[in-house]
């Protein structure tokens, strides 16, 4: 008499893994973007039809793949990131779960072109429904180019549940974005129904922020710097004049990966005590570099959220940080020239006093 558990078939547990990896194309964007950078690539292009529900296509000129690894990294689990347990307290790399690509596979149509520089050919795969459907060689320039095109195709309930293009595109700026600006040493490109509407070269930290926001955005960044045993933090925060109503320009970044934390958030609210208009909230695009094994980033399937070994020295730490920025800023129209008669720059050192009280 058999009983009543049951193994799952590989591809409808490859489907249910795609539940917690791939939400929305959105979650494609993330996981093909984060592994051209792994690849070391130094050009990425993003290409976007009907906001991804058509075609999500990442083109990039790093180390690409041999036939094996090609036709491996569909298998679940499977993973160049890490070798052992261990490995999970030293991560310097975006992706480690090896269940993204097996879980796109399962819900999409996929296509994939690498080739290795030292390989004169490379390897061409169209996969459906986690079906290998088409496997040769092919003429291909350095690099991979992966597309996934009709996303859901086979599961129609969770297609339908996708929001309106504006909407999932929305969401696919907000991932190139936090991708774009925790690698501002690679040139991406994003090119949505065959309009350009990103192209960003390889750059400063503070040139890529304003190349991706725009208008103001330049003169409205106080640089952030401070550098412990416990962190190093460098960024830029938004001067109180440009705080908003919403909460959109706010991005942490923990050794080059985008988090999402509260806590912090609130250290950085705690700098600006009384400096921001009731019901606003300043921009701001901070950069952590801590020692991997003081931080555990496979709390959730995401990976943005991190827990941190001493969270409370990290808060106060950034406080401290941003309110010295914020302070020296607020110093700034004191300054007087040493040129002038000393009765002179006693009158103006007497009225900025009035205006820029000591700062607490």
């Amino acid at each position: 008499m058999s009983g009543i558990i049951q193994l799952l078939p590989d591809h409808v547990a490859n489907q249910i893994a795609a539940g917690e990896v791939v939400q929305r194309p959105a979650s494609v964007v993330k996981e093909l973007l984060e592994n051209a950078v792994d690849a070391q690539a130094t050009d990425i292009k993003l290409v976007v039809k009907d906001a991804g529900k058509t075609l999500v296509q990442v083109i990039d000129n790093g180390l690409g793949m041999n036939e094996d690894d090609a036709l491996l990294c569909f298998e679940r689990h499977a993973t160049s990131k890490i070798r052992q347990a261990e490995d999970l307290f030293a991560l310097h790399t975006k992706g480690f779960r090896g269940e993204a690509l097996a879980s796109i596979a399962a819900i999409a149509h996929v296509e994939l072109k690498t080739k290795q520089d030292q390989h004169e050919l490379g390897v061409h795969l169209i996969i459906e429904g986690s079906k290998f459907s088409a496997h040769s060689a092919a003429v291909l320039p350095k690099g991979t180019s992966f597309s996934v095109k009709n996303l859901f195709y086979n599961i129609p309930a969770r297609r339908n549940f996708l929001k309106s293009d504006v909407v999932e595109f929305k969401h696919i700026i907000e991932e190139f974005q936090r991708v774009a600006m925790a690698h501002a040493n690679i040139h991406f490109t994003l090119i949505h129904n065959g309009s350009e509407l990103f192209n960003l070269p390889a750059t400063n930290l503070r040139q890529r922020i304003v190349g991706l926001f725009m208008g103001k955005t330049n003169e409205k960044l106080v640089p952030v710097q401070e550098e412990t045993d416990l962190v190093q933090v460098q960024g830029f925060v938004s001067k109180p004049e440009f705080a908003k109503k919403t909460r959109g320009e706010q991005f942490f970044f923990v050794n080059d990966r985008f988090i999402k934390s509260g806590y912090l958030h609130h250290a950085v609210l705690a700098a600006y005590e009384g400096l921001l208009a009731d019901g606003t909230q300043p921009s701001y695009f901070l950069y952590l570099q801590v020692p991997p094994n003081t931080i555990d980033i496979n709390i959730h399937p995401t990976k943005t959220e991190i827990k941190f070994d001493d969270e409370q020295a990290l808060y106060a730490i950034l406080r401290a940080t941003i309110k010295h920025s914020l302070g020296h800023l607020m110093w700034r129209p004191c300054l007087i020239s040493i040129a002038m008669p000393i009765w002179i720059r006693l009158i103006i050192l007497k009225t900025n006093l009035q205006q820029f009280p000591p700062y607490k």
